[in-house]
């Protein structure tokens, strides 16, 4: 079973930056859209930024700008990079394939504070 590590996440104040990464234990990203979802506290889990297989990015439009997504799949690895991150960027980070999700890791937890 594969399974995902989110890290990088951290408290910050308004206006900082924080790169994400997830790690996956298999090659289970190598030719697949991939994704960062997040979960506001109290909220329901929503897609944030993917990458399709043929390399095309997309960002919802409140992180457009302020997000860099990228893939690395030689080692199995996503990144999220983060800039002038608001208290509404607060959430759980997590990665997963876009299309045919595996099991969800732990996340990474973002506080940012204004």
């Amino acid at each position: 079973q594969v399974q995902l590590v989110e890290s990088g996440g951290g408290s910050v104040q308004a206006g900082e930056s924080l790169k994400l990464s997830c790690v996956a234990s298999a090659g289970v990203f190598t030719g697949r859209a991939v994704a960062w979802y997040r979960q506001p506290p109290g909220q329901e889990r929503e897609l944030v930024a993917s990458i399709s297989r043929t390399s095309q990015e997309f960002y919802v439009p409140s992180v457009s700008g302020r997000f860099t997504m990228s893939r690395d799949d030689a080692k199995r690895t996503l990144y999220l990079e983060m800039t002038n991150l608001k208290p509404e960027d607060t959430a759980v980070y997590y990665c997963n394939l876009r299309y045919f999700e595996q099991p969800w890791g732990p996340g990474t937890q973002v506080a940012v504070s204004s």
